[in-house]
């Protein structure tokens, strides 16, 4: 009984020799959540209207606020309301963030590219807003945008959620193609299903 006690009183003694105080730990910076290969469908009446997927999310809370980060990147697709791909959202980084009082906002940062596959259209910008309740995509940074119809830039841009009707605030040095193929057949390869034609 004696050496047993001897025993744990020498590790207890050794063991409190090494142990150190760990630093403090700051949970404003620290997330609350992390989500690897995160995968996210969002369906209305049996139709798939919104598909994301991002490598990594991470999950801060604060006391006034919510906020998802997404480092790796994130891929955000929009389906009409027949139910096919509309619309390609890319960038490096995104931002969610979720207040008290109901309000959210996104933000994608970083090579963004929004691709309307049914009008065939292409935006680059750096920074892109994403107001949710009112369903409008907007940026006051130098903007891109290629279209069957020509090529404009400029600063800002706002357009519907689906890159529908996207109208470029300041353009400038913008051109558009005035001879076209007007046989030309266009194909949505995003969502045609059967053999494609042969040029």
């Amino acid at each position: 009984m004696i050496a047993t006690a001897a025993a744990v009183a020498f590790v207890v003694y050794s063991c409190k020799g090494k142990l150190e105080m760990t630093g403090t730990v700051d949970m404003e910076s620290t997330p609350v959540q992390t989500v690897d290969d995160m995968f996210v469908v969002q369906t209305e009446n049996g139709l798939l209207k919104m598909r994301m997927e991002s490598p990594l999310m991470e999950r801060y809370q604060t006391d006034s606020l919510s906020y998802e980060l997404f480092p790796k990147g994130i891929a955000v697709f929009g389906y009409n309301e027949e139910g096919l791909l509309e619309t390609e959202l890319t960038s490096d980084n995104a931002r969610h963030l979720s207040y008290e009082d109901g309000r959210e906002s996104w933000e994608a940062y970083g090579n963004v590219v929004v691709k309307n596959i049914i009008n065939q259209e292409v935006m680059e910008t750096d920074t892109l807003y994403w107001d949710r309740k009112n369903e409008r995509l907007y940026t006051h940074c130098y903007v891109k945008l290629h279209s069957p119809d020509g090529f404009m830039q400029g600063f800002g841009m706002e357009s519907d959620q689906r890159a529908r009707e996207s109208i470029i605030k300041r353009p400038f040095n913008s051109f558009g193609y005035v001879n076209q193929d007007t046989t030309a057949v266009k194909i949505d390869s995003a969502n045609f299903i059967g053999p494609l034609l042969k040029k």
